[in-house]
């Protein structure tokens, strides 16, 4: 695979997830290195044949499929510089955390699988805003929602979203697609629109666009369309969030057939319940010895 050109100091390598590389002068600044050694090497090789050398890693978020190639490029590239939003650095630096959170204990083997638990990286806290990292300079933009924390990245006309904004593909595939807070994952949808002088998008997993108005129109469908989901099941009547994440995936055409995916899926509904309990339209209560979400009508 190679590097394809998206302007004239940023380059596409994609994947299963994207990376992106932003390049000034002799530096060349990776926004996430993929979910593991495979795509780190081939994206390595990648900027080798572009004749490039990394300069510094920016980590968007800390899901394991954005952070799990680090570790690779470390060992080809000891003490190179790597940056994330604070919350997320913590999380990448410690990555047992995101299996953790998911579980709400210690996990079990099965949720410790790479696509849960990237190996460890040194990251180092870094504010939104404007910074020059390993050469390069950046706007990093707040798009919290997918994540605790997570940052798009502009760069002249060229934005990569990260996971702000999935394509449309990705959206059909993935019907339940991830958040930890879809109230602030709408609102970051939505607020990239305000951005100037993009006219090109590349998402965090899907195809490049220049059509960002219309990007986020269909994630901002795919959101309503499963908080819609979610309001229905509790409208079917008070249970708990793993009877209604069933609810949903029966309404979804959503089939989980491994631990992983529930635990994903589970956190999904709850985020929209969090978002329908602060709109007053949701009740949550204790009912023998269980919590238990029902529709306010």
């Amino acid at each position: 695979m190679i590097l394809i050109a998206l302007s004239e100091s940023a380059f596409l390598f994609p994947g299963a997830v994207n990376s992106v590389v932003f390049t000034q002068g002799e530096g060349a600044l990776i926004a996430d290195t993929g979910l593991d050694e495979s795509h780190a090497r081939k994206l390595l090789r990648a900027m080798q044949e572009a004749g490039l050398t990394p300069s510094a890693i920016l980590n968007t978020h800390s899901h394991a499929d954005h952070h799990g190639g680090n570790a690779f490029i470390l060992k080809r590239f000891p003490g190179l510089p790597i940056y994330a939003p604070p919350l997320e650095a913590a999380i990448i630096s410690h990555p047992i955390l995101e299996p953790l959170s998911l579980y709400g204990a210690l996990p079990p083997q099965e949720l410790r699988s790479k696509f849960l638990l990237a190996p460890s990286s040194p990251a180092q806290p870094l504010e939104a805003g404007t910074h020059t990292l390993g050469g390069v300079e950046v706007t990093l933009i707040p798009v919290p929602g997918h994540a605790a924390e997570m940052y798009a990245v502009q760069r002249g006309t060229l934005l990569y979203t990260a996971d702000a904004l999935f394509g449309p593909e990705t959206l059909t595939k993935h019907p339940l697609s991830f958040c930890a807070d879809s109230a602030a994952q709408k609102a970051s949808a939505a607020g990239l629109l305000t951005l100037g002088g993009v006219t090109t998008t590349v998402p965090g997993h899907g195809e490049p666009t220049t059509d960002l108005p219309e990007l986020v129109r269909v994630n901002l469908d795919s959101l309503e369309r499963i908080t819609g989901a979610v309001l229905n099941a509790c409208l079917e009547g008070a249970t708990t969030t793993d009877e209604l994440l069933a609810r949903v995936c029966a309404r979804l055409n959503v089939i989980m057939t491994n631990a992983s995916a529930v635990l994903l899926n589970r956190s999904v509904v709850a985020a929209h319940l969090s978002e329908l309990l602060g709109n007053g339209q949701v009740e949550m209560r204790v009912q023998d010895n269980r919590l238990v979400f029902g529709a306010l009508t």
